[in-house]
């Protein structure tokens, strides 16, 4: 699958450690929880603000490293949303059809609202609104690091 000249395997490459990261602390989050882990404890581990950093990651590392333009930023957003989010709807049908409440049923992360609108909410804002916000704040970044380090995009090493 192509999405702006890219396969969708070039995006999961570069942005691999980022997913990682979001993958281990979900799964983390969502583990300890299960386990009786107090979500006072459990907050700390934050798959938003992993992903906050990778915004500014990205706005930065596209252009330096020559993977792409602005529109390459989309996708790498959309993909980690949709990992991050993922982690989050399991949680909650987790909780759902088990029984066993974690950290993504709690009241103060959501957890009030009806599972279905809940997890609607993971795709409609996790998903797709929280990936067009990332991008216009990863496209000012890159417009910023284009100005710091000159507009010339180095190429990128070919195989």
């Amino acid at each position: 699958m192509m999405v702006f000249g890219k396969s969708l395997s070039e995006y999961i490459r570069f942005q691999r450690v980022v997913l990682g990261l979001i993958l281990v602390v979900g799964l983390a989050r969502l583990f300890l929880s299960l386990a009786g882990t107090s979500n006072d404890v459990v907050k700390f581990l934050s798959m938003t603000v992993v992903g906050l950093a990778a915004i500014f990651y990205y706005g930065i590392r596209v252009h330096t490293s020559g993977f792409g333009t602005y529109k390459h930023l989309l996708p790498l957003l959309f993909i980690q949303n949709v990992l991050a989010n993922t982690i989050a709807i399991a949680g909650i049908l987790i909780a759902r059809f088990s029984g066993h409440p974690n950290v993504f049923t709690a009241p103060e992360f959501g957890g009030a609202t009806r599972t279905r609108w809940h997890i609607l909410g993971h795709v409609g804002i996790g998903m797709i609104l929280a990936s067009l916000v990332g991008w216009l704040v990863a496209c000012v970044v890159m417009w910023v690091t284009k100005k710091v380090a000159g507009g010339k995009q180095p190429q990128p090493a070919t195989a």
